[in-house]
């Protein structure tokens, strides 16, 4: 899942690896209510991203499902280095990589920060290890846009470069199996 709106997304600031933003109550609402959805379901672990949004997120649900959570920094959000903190509509694709809904250049950065092919490598290496586990019960993974974008293209076998950048919802939930995410595509 998604972390709850934060209070950079309200303000539409890139947050990257930033560890400043948090909830704002509406996303703690909508962890709240996702939880008691999540109730239904057999889940035995939660892991999160350990930045701050998603911890809080991760918090949330785990308290509402008497669960602890782990941490793992592989669920970060990609390091947008220098464009972290500016206005998300001012990052173009020359940093990001991205433009409009495509990945136009997996290789491309912004100072300081994560490519594309880069992140690709670290999340799927850190779903690739979670499809090898038995954890004897559903795991509840709480993260990032940009990790979900590249879980959902490994799942449909598109490299990174060949990407759509479509619109993650905060506090969205996808399910992925174990035979979805257990063979890595070409980046």
């Amino acid at each position: 899942m998604r972390h709850g709106e934060s209070t950079w997304n309200a303000s539409g600031l890139v947050q990257g690896q930033a560890d400043g933003p948090v909830l704002t109550p509406e996303g703690r609402a909508q962890a709240a209510t996702l939880a008691d959805a999540l109730r239904l379901l057999p889940i035995r672990r939660i892991v999160t991203s350990d930045l701050a949004r998603a911890e809080e997120t991760a918090s949330i649900i785990g308290e509402k499902l008497n669960l602890a959570w782990d941490r793992d920094a592989a669920l970060r959000e990609r390091n947008f280095g220098a464009a972290q903190g500016s206005l998300l509509s001012a990052l173009d694709a020359e940093w990001s990589g991205i433009d409009g809904d495509r990945v136009v250049d997996a290789d491309a950065r912004p100072p300081e920060g994560e490519s594309l092919r880069d992140m690709s490598e670290r999340v799927n290496h850190f779903f690739d290890e979670m499809a090898q586990r038995d954890p004897g019960g559903d795991e509840l993974v709480v993260t990032h846009g940009g990790v979900i974008r590249i879980a959902l293209a490994q799942c449909d076998r598109v490299p990174v470069a060949a990407m759509t950048w479509g619109h993650v919802p905060n506090a969205g939930l996808w399910s992925l199996g174990p035979h979805e995410i257990c063979s890595p595509v070409p980046l």
